[in-house]
């Protein structure tokens, strides 16, 4: 076991980076990069870029490792327990092994690693808020083609493609009026958004495509006819023209349905990432599985519906594959992680180096 990987695996989720508040966790990362003997800096967003030079090759083009700094809530005052070779929280928090074991990998891999090309870091701010830190990286800063991303949960996965992403903000404006008194004078907010939600189809719209409206939020009082409401809906595809399509449908009906009591309705949409696919035989594939093959693990490439910060590395012309890192029930109070997992993550990043270096 690398008691040391997993010391500083502990040190790390200790240090509170709560999406937001990363500031002092990318501090410590690059500090802990240069005595690596990395060049670290941050661009204007505060994401931290590394760079280490070649090692026991010459010519080899570099690649780009991404991790995320910060951890979904709640994350303050982790303490992590070790026992019978599972890493847990031992109170009323995360552990945040996402992304925290996948930087704890990825460091003791350097150390270590006898052989790698150059290699290029993104560690990213606000991933679990909207990729918002990927979303501002300073790309000029880096020069890699092809990549990793180690956030991917599971060994035996590799995430090759993941799907076009809209966000749609509603606001439905109604008329306020006393619910007892006079409530023919009102336009109830809370019933023209219910109207325009009943008719939107959501969940699984096909193997590819769901939709979803997650948050509703509307009125201050009882015997108030609400005069304002609000809902946050989403879909998704892994193909991008039916995303388009889907989300067009979705603005249409909420318009139609919310005007049809005289309600006013301002629609958000923001297309938070492009569907992005990778071909299962690329290099950054073949070397992973290669890799993970390695330390006992058949890994198979996957779509996934879910969207990460390797979706807009993808978008912005770098090739960029999801490993795994090993975190289990990631974003609950239940999440831990397996030393042995983290055991087979570094050793299969050190063969990644390797195989790039080949």
């Amino acid at each position: 076991m690398s008691q040391r990987m997993i010391d500083q695996f502990m040190e790390m989720v200790r240090i509170e980076s709560e999406s937001g508040n990363e500031a002092n966790f990318i501090n410590y990362l690059k500090s802990e990069f240069e005595k690596l003997g990395g060049f670290a800096k941050h661009d204007n967003y505060g994401n931290l870029i590394v760079k280490f030079p070649e090692k026991g090759c010459t010519g080899k083009e570099p690649i780009l490792m991404s991790c995320h700094a910060d951890t979904v809530q709640p994350g303050k005052g982790i303490e992590p327990v070790l026992n019978d070779g599972v890493i847990r929280s031992k109170g009323n928090t995360i552990l945040g092994s996402d992304d925290k074991a996948g930087i704890a990998e990825l460091l003791e891999a350097l150390r270590i690693s006898e052989i790698n090309p150059p290699i290029e870091i993104a560690i990213t701010r606000q991933e679990e808020v909207g990729l918002l830190g990927v979303k501002a990286l300073d790309y000029s800063l880096i020069s890699a083609k092809k990549g990793y991303l180690l956030d991917n949960d599971v060994l035996d996965t590799i995430i090759i493609g993941g799907p076009s992403y809209f966000a749609i903000d509603v606001t439905i404006t109604g008329q306020g009026a006393h619910a007892g008194m006079e409530p023919e004078k009102g336009i109830n907010a809370i019933q023209a958004a219910s109207f325009a939600i009943a008719q939107l189809q959501l969940g699984r719209i096909d193997e590819e495509t769901t939709a979803n409206v997650g948050v509703i939020k509307g009125g201050l009082i009882r015997n108030g006819v609400p005069d304002k409401a609000t809902f946050l809906a989403e879909c998704r595809s892994l193909n991008h023209e039916k995303a388009e399509n889907l989300v067009k449908k979705m603005e249409k009906i909420i318009r139609e349905e919310a005007t049809k009591n005289g309600a006013k309705v301002i629609i958000e949409i923001d297309n938070k990432c492009k569907a992005v696919e990778i071909k299962p035989d690329s290099d950054v594939v073949i070397i992973a599985q290669k890799a993970l093959k390695k330390v006992g693990v058949d890994a198979k490439p996957v779509f996934i519906t879910g969207y990460t910060d390797a979706s807009i590395h993808n978008n912005n012309g770098i090739e960029m594959a999801g490993v795994g890192i090993g975190a289990k029930l990631e974003h609950s109070t239940d999440e831990h992680i397996y030393v042995e997992d983290m055991e087979k993550a570094k050793e299969m990043v050190i063969e990644i180096f390797r195989l790039s270096a080949e």
